[in-house]
């Protein structure tokens, strides 16, 4: 099965770090955000990837064309310039690379691939900038299981501020960082069926508007349901939280050995 990931957006809440380079090539532990969601999927026997690029998109095309040279360790010999690869690392991987425009949306980008993907009994698709403990065989088994054109995770919002449980002044309870309001929303990590496609009319077309909007007015969508981690990595403090997860060896995403 192929996963399509979205990674062309211009990632304007983290300028700090997007000023450079895209939104899913800021790194976590020293890799990609791309990469960290690759391995997950591989994880999963997701090998391979088409990657729906827009702004900077030839930073990722250089890193993938250079991934195989960055994994190994190599001598060169400078004087009559040759390289010499002592250990070879590299990933399972067939990664395509594809321009869907600087100003497409998130449908439009998807709908960009569509060649790509036609042929597909179905195919994951995903944001550039999320991660999570997602049992995506499990999600893959419910998406064939009920037979609808489309399945998405839905999952719990990160709490953002600790909550306080106070009685008459006294604080009584501090709940570290409760889950949002309590109700679910959309994680991506979808399934989709390439009838999907049909219902993305343009590169204007943002995909969690009418493709998915009609798609449940028709009882096509249906929702996997996530209960543990998931962080999309939306501003610097994702960034912060996230990275010290990693460094801590605490990365509930990392399913991978």
């Amino acid at each position: 099965m192929k996963a399509v990931i979205l990674a062309g957006g211009l990632g304007t809440r983290l300028s700090e770090e997007t000023t450079t380079r895209p939104k899913p090539m800021i790194e976590i532990g020293g890799k990609p955000i791309l990469w960290h969601i690759m391995k997950m999927y591989s994880a999963h026997g997701v090998n391979e990837f088409v990657i729906c690029c827009g702004y900077k998109g030839y930073v990722i095309k250089e890193y993938f064309a250079n991934y195989f040279l960055h994994q190994s360790d190599v001598t060169f010999t400078m004087h009559d310039n040759q390289m010499k690869v002592h250990e070879k690392r590299a990933e399972p991987w067939t990664v395509t690379l594809v321009d869907t425009g600087d100003e497409s949306m998130t449908g439009g980008r998807l709908r960009r691939v569509a060649d790509y993907v036609k042929e597909e009994e179905a195919f994951c698709f995903t944001y550039g900038d999320g991660v999570g403990d997602i049992n995506i065989t499990e999600t893959i088994a419910f998406h064939k299981s009920h037979g609808k054109d489309a399945t998405l995770t839905a999952t719990y919002p990160p709490g953002r501020f600790g909550a306080l449980d106070i009685n008459k002044g006294q604080v009584l309870n501090f709940k570290e960082k409760p889950k949002g309001d309590g109700a679910m929303i959309n994680g991506g990590f979808f399934v989709l069926s390439p009838r999907v496609l049909s219902r993305i009319a343009a590169d204007s077309t943002v995909w969690e508007q009418e493709p998915l909007i009609t798609l449940a007015e028709d009882k096509q969508l249906m929702a996997y349901e996530h209960h543990g981690f998931w962080q999309p990595m939306d501003t610097l403090r994702d960034k912060i939280h996230l990275e010290s997860l990693w460094q801590s060896c605490k990365a509930p995403w990392k399913v991978w050995e």
